[in-house]
């Protein structure tokens, strides 16, 4: 067992085995009942085109996911387009970030500090749900993990010439403007950092290393921040913030606080913000409380801010900042190792096993549920499974709203011999991400030439009014000339059949 091994070789399993762990939970239930649901529909689409049809694309919608796309599209190409293509790579990066958290861990609060919190992340309910995710947020958590460390292992040395720290100065800055690339709401890792540098009273050096390759991030992301906003449309239909979304917040910062109290000084000093020859008898300690609450704190309470401006209030957005949940959760079960230790010198370590064990345990209907269809808003594959068996060739079908057609764009073939009569240029041609419709009249005009219709719409509970001219123009038509005679509800999306009266 770990508290048997020697703590001279302990140190590649402090990572490693938070890593095969993550692995291992990104792995049970991948595909997730072979569905797909709207927003990881987008990336499917999208990583089905050219790398021209995709940069067409992002000047009109989604650029801020430019880099995610193409990088996907190389995957696709690669591997095929499977679910297990889509969501790998959230798998491997929420892996690596549980390593990097471990190893932050270990270096800052020792041994079973660094084994629980990398354990510990993977677990978390936010994390549990993106660790399967489609989309770069797990992406971006691996690349602030990677920033995290390199930050700690500059502050954790004695100041040295340019020349020797340089490189990981770039590397820091890199990472930075690549997770700023995948989602530039992740700049919010900056003021993070800064409050570490505060905490700890880093010299006047590391502050004007740091806003000097900082900078250098910001000003490589700036373009894509500027043009983005031109493209704010597409995050309208966030509701603006509300005290009762802050109860979330609330609950991860207090759970965080509390595992802080518990991060005492270990018997050594540790390491400095200077490194052992620090500036002065002022310079703080390098902790793990120092590194990890800002990670929580600022980002959760910076997209609050956001927020009062323009709604942008959602977990995804900083879900990076859980890695400093883990951190701070890992060095209270270190505390907690430690305190015992005196009591129970050969049983100590099992501390963190079991705290692991239980916390799987107790939180087996979340792991189940994130795992199943129903926890996510509707399945794109399913409902094309119903539109291939309800669908006779020659039949016209309509999308309400258009956004809906991300169905026949994920599995072309469940719509074949169907006829899109809304429809009036695809979204490769028009460079969007559901084509463009028709004039109002126009679709009704198709529609009075169709014997039977299939529109594919959300489920009842899950469904929103449309107001779009465009849509209302479908259910008049629908409502007057047509009736229903067939219809199915499937894992948040909808399937009626309409014959001509």
């Amino acid at each position: 067992m770990l508290c048997h091994i020697p703590a001279a070789r302990r140190g590649p399993l402090v990572w490693l085995v938070p890593s095969l762990w993550t692995l291992a939970l990104g792995l049970w239930g991948l595909s997730r009942q072979d569905s797909v649901w709207r927003d990881e529909a987008a990336t499917w689409q999208v990583a089905g085109r050219s790398t021209g049809e995709i940069v067409d694309m992002l000047g009109n919608v989604d650029a801020v996911h430019g880099l995610y796309y193409l990088l996907m599209h190389g995957l696709f190409e690669l591997f095929g387009a499977s679910t297990t293509t889509l969501r790998l790579p959230s798998v491997l990066a929420v892996a690596v970030a549980a390593a990097c958290v471990a190893v932050i861990g270990r270096r800052l609060a020792g041994f079973w500090a660094g084994l629980g919190g990398g354990m510990a992340l993977g677990l978390l309910p936010a994390v549990q749900f993106y660790l399967q995710e489609g989309r770069p947020y797990a992406l971006v958590a691996a690349g602030a993990g990677l920033s995290m460390l390199l930050l700690v292992s500059l502050l954790s040395e004695a100041p040295g010439p340019e020349r020797r720290v340089w490189p990981r100065w770039t590397a820091y800055a890199v990472t930075v403007l690549v997770c700023a690339l995948l989602n530039w709401l992740s700049l919010l890792v900056l003021p993070a950092h800064a409050v570490t540098l505060w905490w700890v009273r880093a010299g006047r050096r590391v502050w004007l290393r740091w806003a000097a390759y900082g900078a250098c991030a910001v000003a490589g992301a700036l373009p894509l921040v500027l043009f983005s906003r031109n493209q704010s449309d597409q995050v309208s239909w966030i509701p603006p913030l509300t005290w009762h979304m802050m109860i979330g917040p609330a609950i991860l910062l207090a759970l965080g606080g509390v595992c802080a109290l518990a991060d005492r000084p270990r018997t050594d000093d540790g390491p400095r913000a200077d490194g052992p020859r620090a500036d002065g008898p002022r310079a703080g300690r390098l902790s793990a409380t120092a590194v990890g609450l800002p990670l929580l704190a600022v980002p959760q309470l910076g997209l609050i801010g956001i927020s009062l401006v323009q709604p942008l209030f959602l977990d995804r957005y900083v879900l990076f900042s859980m890695l400093g949940l883990a951190l701070l959760i890992g060095a209270g079960l270190g505390a907690a190792v430690r305190a015992a230790r005196p009591l129970f010198p050969r049983g100590a370590g099992l501390l963190v096993p079991v705290a692991i064990g239980v916390s799987v345990l107790a939180l087996l209907p979340v792991e189940l549920d994130k795992r199943a269809p129903a926890s996510r808003v509707d399945d794109v594959l399913a409902v094309a499974g119903e539109v291939a068996r309800l669908g006779r060739p020659g039949d016209a079908v309509l999308f309400v709203p258009a956004a809906r057609r991300d169905t026949a764009l994920v599995s072309p073939g469940a719509f074949a011999g169907l006829a899109d009569v809304a429809l009036e240029r695809g979204p490769v041609a028009s460079a969007t991400l559901k084509g463009e419709e028709a004039d109002p009249a126009r679709i009704r005009e198709a529609l009075l030439g169709q014997r039977r219709v299939l529109l594919v719409t959300d489920a009842a509970k899950v469904a929103k009014p449309s107001g779009a001219a465009r849509d209302a123009a479908k259910a008049a038509v629908l409502k007057e000339r047509f009736k229903v005679v067939e219809d199915r509800q499937v894992r948040g999306r909808r399937v009626t059949v309409y014959e001509r009266r």
